[in-house]
């Protein structure tokens, strides 16, 4: 990813920064039907269709949802609804995908509070504690994914069966046979204004990656959310499945959601350093944000590798290619892509913990909150460790291991104020409720007994 850090870009859709009303907007683009959207605590995208006819109470009154059957959202039948209140900042025209359709991003609310078990409500209340201290932060993110399809007998397959060369990183001839979805993909976020730059065959058989120009942090998560949005409906009209599942594959790499992380004041990064022989290049600053997300790791990976399957991504010891591209302890280095920070330049840091299945309103509070724990503590990330397939070097600190397992990063998040303090950032309970729903999750799939077990113990005895 090459994200050009000279200036930060936070402009909106044009039309609405040039003062147009969502309302006025809507109708002067065509739009027939507004999708209302939210995403509850696993990132499912929730959303109403609201004709053009009544955007006015929307916008006045917001839409209803029945909390509890939304999902991981904190509610019960018993309690009242969630109201979806819109934020016209993030009116997003989807041509591409319907004619006359729109998206806005809306904060839940319950009896006129912003509900705190919400998302989007919860990195705001994040990025409003930052503000207090007269920081902001900028986010750039990375989004891989695999095109597959499905069998009638359920079997997973590459949505290209002629992808099966053993190292299919950047190879022109897979990148051209889904030229028409990834060139309708770059086309519609160009439109869009979020100015992508690059798209690419990953490392693996069947994965790509789309990339697009950083912004403010909320702004960025919510083009995540879009973009994955955009990307499933388009790939599904050509008869594929956009799956951002961490490792559908055993043999091969899995995808991450990698974070470029950077702070501002009054439109000024805080990252670089005066003195060029600091380094990396980092400031003071940099460096203390740094050592935050080293030293709260374990349960960052909580949230940012939130499923079972992430540590079949983050243990994963080979693949086909030779590489697994994913950390396995919370070490940082240079422009070296092994290390769960990466310091590409001296302008931001590149968090390489998380993987597709990351709620990135979730992962960017948690790691706002991990870096601002360690510019307040000034903390030292001490030197740089080596890699994950290395041994241990004399006289480097000694660094984390990574868990092993999803069971393992609730427990650590249990263990860890600063990480829960920020995702109960809008209100008591969050990570809590979070934590209960991960330890859930590996026990219900620690209960099945599947192939591996047949194979190994039935008739081992």
């Amino acid at each position: 990813m090459t994200i050009d850090e000279s200036a930060p870009r936070t402009d909106p859709v044009p039309a609405v920064a040039a003062g147009l009303d969502l309302a006025a907007r809507a109708r002067q683009d065509g739009v027939r039907f507004i999708l209302a959207m939210f995403v509850d605590l696993v990132g499912k995208p929730c959303a109403k269709l609201v004709p053009i006819e009544a955007v006015d109470e929307l916008l006045a009154d917001g839409v209803g949802f029945a909390g509890y059957a939304v999902g991981a959202i904190g509610q019960v039948p018993s309690d009242p609804d969630l109201i979806a209140i819109p934020d016209p900042a993030s009116y997003t025209p989807l041509p591409w995908v319907k004619e006359g359709l729109a998206l806005v991003h809306c904060d839940p609310h319950v009896e006129g509070v912003p509900w705190h078990f919400a998302p989007r409500v919860i990195l705001k209340a994040q990025l409003a504690a930052a503000t207090s201290r007269r920081l902001e932060l900028f986010a750039g993110a990375e989004i891989e994914y695999f095109l597959v399809t499905r069998g009638p007998d359920g079997a997973l397959g590459l949505a290209d069966p002629r992808d099966v060369a053993p190292r299919p990183c950047y190879d022109a001839r897979g990148l051209t046979r889904m030229y028409d979805h990834l060139t309708e993909v770059s086309t519609a976020m160009n439109a869009l204004g979020w100015a992508n730059y690059a798209n690419d065959h990953e490392d693996a058989n069947g994965q790509f990656e789309q990339n697009f120009a950083y912004a403010d942090a909320l702004t960025t998560a919510d083009r995540v959310i879009t973009a994955r949005y955009l990307i499933s409906v388009l790939a599904e009209r050509r008869g594929m499945t956009a799956t951002y599942m961490p490792k559908p594959f055993a043999d091969r790499t899995g995808s991450g959601l990698h974070l470029h992380l950077s702070l501002w004041h009054d439109r000024t990064p805080l990252f670089p350093a005066g003195d060029a022989a600091a380094p990396f290049g980092l400031s003071d600053v940099a460096r203390r944000f740094l050592a935050g997300i080293l030293e709260h790791a374990p349960a960052l990976q909580a949230v940012l590798a939130p499923t079972v399957n992430s540590y079949k991504r983050t243990g994963a010891t080979s693949t086909r290619s030779g590489a697994t591209w994913s950390p396995s302890r919370a070490t940082y280095g240079g422009n070296d892509r092994t290390h769960y920070v990466r310091i590409p330049d001296r302008n931001r840091i590149e968090l390489r913990g998380g993987d597709g299945s990351a709620n990135p309103y979730l992962a960017m509070t948690a790691a706002l909150a991990a870096g601002l724990d360690g510019i307040e503590r000034a903390l030292d990330p001490g030197g740089p460790g080596p890699g994950p397939s290395s041994g241990a070097v004399a006289g480097e600190p000694a660094r984390s291991e990574l868990p092993p397992t999803l069971l393992h990063a609730v427990e650590a998040l249990g263990a860890d104020p600063v990480v829960a303090a920020g995702l109960d950032a809008a209100g008591p309970g969050v990570a809590d409720y979070f934590a209960a729903l991960k330890r859930d999750e590996f026990f219900e799939w620690h209960a099945g007994v599947g192939p591996w077990e047949h194979d190994s113990y039935l008739t081992a005895f």
